[in-house]
């Protein structure tokens, strides 16, 4: 894995397999796996779009990176919300001890497999658009990468391929 970390952390767009692959992957590896947002949930004891809803957008990413900077995540694969980007103490913290990896699907893609975006519980700005998220945070994404794997035309099994190969180099 680049910078012998033993944890792998996951980041790109909702809809992009984060938590799928993540499965798998921890599997593969045999390490324990986290999900960032159904910490959350679990936290707060409501789900993504009900914070959503009795609060703000701005009040989502505070718990999220709260969840961030405390979660132990040794020894983990990690997935983690979209928006765990706009943390920058969060993102910091977790390249010190992760090797974070970009799943990359094109925003069609995205458009397929996220359904009712207004219903997926996601941290966004009052009626931005799928596209405009999308802009945002690939620009974040990409600063937070240490590996990108491009997972356009591919199933499943070849993502998570793609993913070991890197993180064998």
């Amino acid at each position: 894995m680049p910078n012998n970390h033993n944890s792998i952390v996951l980041i790109g767009m909702p809809g992009a397999g984060k938590s799928t692959l993540g499965i798998l992957l921890a599997k593969e590896l045999g390490l324990d796996f986290v999900d960032t947002d159904i910490t959350i949930q679990v936290r707060e004891g409501r789900t993504l779009q009900e914070i959503l809803d009795e609060s703000d957008y701005l009040h989502l990413r505070e718990i999220e990176e709260q969840v961030l900077l405390s979660e132990d995540i040794s020894g983990k694969v990690v997935a983690t919300g979209g928006s765990a980007v706009y943390s920058d103490a969060g993102m910091v913290r977790l390249k010190q001890i992760a090797t974070v990896v970009f799943l990359d699907v094109p925003l069609e893609e995205l458009r397929k497999r996220i359904g009712n975006f207004d219903a997926r519980g996601i941290a966004r700005k009052p009626n931005q658009s799928l596209e405009s998220l999308f802009d945002e945070r690939c620009a974040l994404y990409k600063m937070y990468e240490d590996i990108r794997v491009d997972c356009d035309q591919q199933s499943l099994q070849q993502s998570l391929d793609s993913v070991l190969q890197q993180l064998n180099r």
